[in-house]
């Protein structure tokens, strides 16, 4: 039996020391990292100052329609904690990198706080392969 006691106690104690540990303030504010973060490629581009810190694209899809166009969704986050107000448009480029003149209109976005929105881009013609997303901060 005493035995027993010996393991049953450092266990007992080690279980309430955890669970002291938990947070009873409510749940935590998500953490960005830049493993999941794609704003340092050619993709996505922070255009001001402003959008760098508080703007962040968490994933980007593309596919190639029946057609041929290019299909663009980017998962665009606020990292504040307040409202945003952004613009965003995409440049459509060939394979090469260049321009194929297809640049979708800006669009304004609100983000609420901590909040991530998908954007979705069409390329108008099948030449499109590349693309770059482009986002600025209004206030």
């Amino acid at each position: 039996m005493k035995h027993q006691w010996q393991l049953l106690f450092p266990l007992a104690l080690a279980a309430a020391f955890l669970a002291g540990c938990q947070n009873s303030l409510g749940p935590n504010e998500p953490l960005d990292t830049t493993q999941y973060t794609i704003e340092s490629t050619d993709k996505f581009v922070l255009l001001d100052q402003a959008a760098q810190g508080s703007v962040t694209c968490t994933g980007l899809q593309e596919r190639i329609l029946p057609d041929g166009r290019l299909e663009v969704v980017a998962n665009v986050k606020n990292r504040e904690k307040q409202r945003l107000q952004v613009q965003i448009n995409c440049v459509f480029k060939d394979e090469q990198g260049v321009s194929t003149g297809d640049i979708t209109s800006v669009q304004s976005l609100t983000l609420a706080e901590n909040y991530t929105e998908a954007v979705k881009f069409t390329s108008a013609n099948n030449l499109a392969r590349r693309y770059t997303i482009q986002v600025r901060e209004t206030r």
